[in-house]
């Protein structure tokens, strides 16, 4: 069966609304995508420095999704797989934690990760993941993987022509804000941006749907106007959980 590239691209809940039952629930949404009985799902936690705290809870909250065979890819201090190309290859599912999109782009290109990922893509592997695992697939976005203060980063992969951004909630999230000032300074190309709990889902290179885990939640494209200034459109996300 001839699989099509797909990317699930998420903001996760940073902050989870009192009552929430689905912590994890953007895994359960990519095993969905990958659409088989028995997914093969690979964790990359690069972002987060290979944290083992990490890797632990994600096995745990992925767990909880039913029957799929799990794994994780760490690159600290070597790869803890013989042939990490052979690995990713055999996955339906690559899920990447959040953390520094910098740092993570940095380690990848030096394990030459990049075309690897590209060959998972185009062969039907789902990629998904959430912040950094959401920035890493787009030309770029804001980020606070240098410091407090909220930088751009225009070096993604660039699997997909637009540019992202992350926990885009409106009252005092100051990313929303900046993702915004860069696309209008042209800093940044037109792109999507999710509120927490949303993700993007792409299919090849076209958006196709913001698919969401909490209600009354969306995503927005962002793009440049005239002299310096942005212009928005909100897309509506559908509500899908377990």
């Amino acid at each position: 069966m001839i699989r099509q590239p797909q990317i699930l691209a998420c903001s996760g809940v940073l902050f989870p609304p009192a009552g929430y039952r689905h912590p994890g629930a953007q895994i359960w949404q990519a095993m969905r995508l990958a659409d088989v009985r028995r997914p093969r799902v690979c964790l990359v936690a690069t972002a987060t420095g290979d944290s083992r705290e990490h890797i632990q809870g994600w096995y745990e909250r992925a767990a909880a999704f039913g029957d799929a065979e799990l794994s994780h890819l760490t690159l600290f201090t070597q790869p803890n797989v013989p042939d990490v190309r052979a690995h990713l290859l055999a996955q339906d599912v690559i899920f990447v934690a959040g953390g520094s999109v910098v740092n993570l782009l940095a380690v990848w290109r030096a394990h030459r990760l990049e075309p690897i990922l590209r060959e998972c893509w185009e062969s039907g592997v789902v990629l998904a993941g959430q912040s950094a695992g959401s920035l890493c697939w787009h030309l770029g976005g804001v980020t606070d993987s240098f410091g407090d203060r909220l930088d751009v980063v225009a070096d993604g992969l660039g699997f997909l022509p637009f540019s992202n951004g992350v926990h885009d909630d409106l009252g005092d999230q100051p990313r929303r804000t900046s993702f915004r000032r860069a696309v209008g300074a042209g800093e940044l190309p037109a792109g999507y941006a999710t509120e927490d709990g949303v993700a993007l889902h792409y299919v090849g290179t076209r958006f196709h749907e913001a698919l969401a885990v909490l209600p009354d939640r969306r995503a927005w494209l962002v793009e440049p106007d005239q002299d310096g200034k942005h212009r928005e459109t909100m897309v509506p996300a559908r509500l899908w959980v377990p």
